[in-house]
């Protein structure tokens, strides 16, 4: 394996021949100077090629190259507005970051920085999701990296924490006073109610989602990369007869919006219909693994920030208790 330079005299040119595993090719320039300067680049090259295949390392690749692919290969709309954050931040401070450790230096700059310029934790986090949804799919399914990376970059738990839950009687008030020109607004506000669905999976739906009585959401369409069922009550199927339903996000919310104004409750978020979805299953007596696994958290910990108990279960609690003045007693 190697190059040769060397000049032909019948035609005053020269040739660069290269031969690799017994194989022999040649390439030929009018000069000297541009024969041996394409000798030394195609020689740099093929060493550099041959340790990345003997060492196993990956050709570098940038995190604007995930960001694009992941874009175009996955349904990124829940994310839209962090992602374009996220993508306008690194274009700016560290413009071709390479995907690995110098994203993850990147990453953990962009978290300090947006500390200091005051926004939210739960705002940091979301950004910070971006990087490491594109560092979990660089490993886990483009094979780019030989490492899984996205574990090392934490998302502090929120200290502003929302506590917003409806309950029955008011979730039913909130979907009354959906204006009647938003008929299809007020089936996916009806359905996110029931299901605990984000507003993002809730418009990604198609025919093909429903099966046998269950939404059945594929890796793509959710936030955590992974699939998810949902299972849907009578009320919930006469929802998704149609699919995928004719409305826009903006829509949806101009019609949240009209009906939260309409009861007094300016207070209340699309997403917190997901936070009540999971207190109404908690105060029924559903255990937090099943609510974690019906809301597609990837922990516990996640579960337990939403789905409060309901204080008046105490009661029923307290009741189980032993006496135990009772208990001394008895023994004498």
């Amino acid at each position: 394996m190697g190059f040769s330079v060397s000049k032909r005299e019948d035609r005053g040119t020269w040739v660069v021949r290269e031969t690799i595993n017994g194989r022999r090719t040649q390439r030929t320039f009018r000069t000297e100077g541009e024969a041996r300067q394409y000798a030394l680049r195609a020689e740099a090259q093929q060493q550099e090629d041959q340790f990345n295949g003997v060492m196993g390392r990956k050709p570098h690749r940038t995190f604007a190259e995930g960001l694009q692919r992941m874009v175009s290969e996955y349904d990124v709309r829940s994310q839209k507005h962090h992602i374009l954050c996220v993508a306008g931040w690194m274009d700016e401070h560290a413009p071709g970051v390479a995907i690995g450790q110098e994203l993850l230096d990147a990453a953990r700059k962009m978290q300090k920085a947006l500390r200091e310029q005051g926004l939210a934790q739960s705002t940091i986090n979301n950004r910070t999701q971006v990087v490491k949804r594109v560092l979990s799919l660089s490993y886990r399914e483009w094979d780019w990296i030989d490492m899984p990376l996205d574990g090392k970059l934490r998302k502090p738990s929120p200290r502003n924490e929302r506590h917003v839950y409806l309950s029955e009687v008011e979730l039913a008030e909130l979907l009354e006073a959906v204006p009647t020109r938003y008929q299809e607004e007020r089936r996916v506000i009806l359905l996110a109610m029931l299901t605990g669905m984000r507003r993002g999976e809730l418009l990604g739906l198609a025919k093909s989602n429903v099966y046998n009585g269950r939404i059945v959401l594929k890796p793509e369409q959710t936030k955590s990369g992974k699939p998810r069922v949902v299972p849907l009550t009578d009320e919930g199927l006469a929802l998704v007869t149609n699919l995928p339903f004719d409305t826009t996000a903006e829509r949806v919310r101009g019609a949240f919006e009209r009906a939260r104004e309409a009861i007094g409750r300016p207070d209340i978020r699309f997403h917190d219909l997901r936070h009540c979805y999971a207190s109404l299953l908690a105060s029924k007596g559903e255990a937090l693994t099943s609510i974690r696994d019906l809301l597609g958290h990837s922990s516990l910990t996640v579960t337990s920030r939403y789905a409060h108990a309901d204080p008046a279960r105490w009661d029923s609690v307290i009741a189980r208790l032993p006496k135990i003045s009772n208990q001394t007693a008895t023994k004498h």
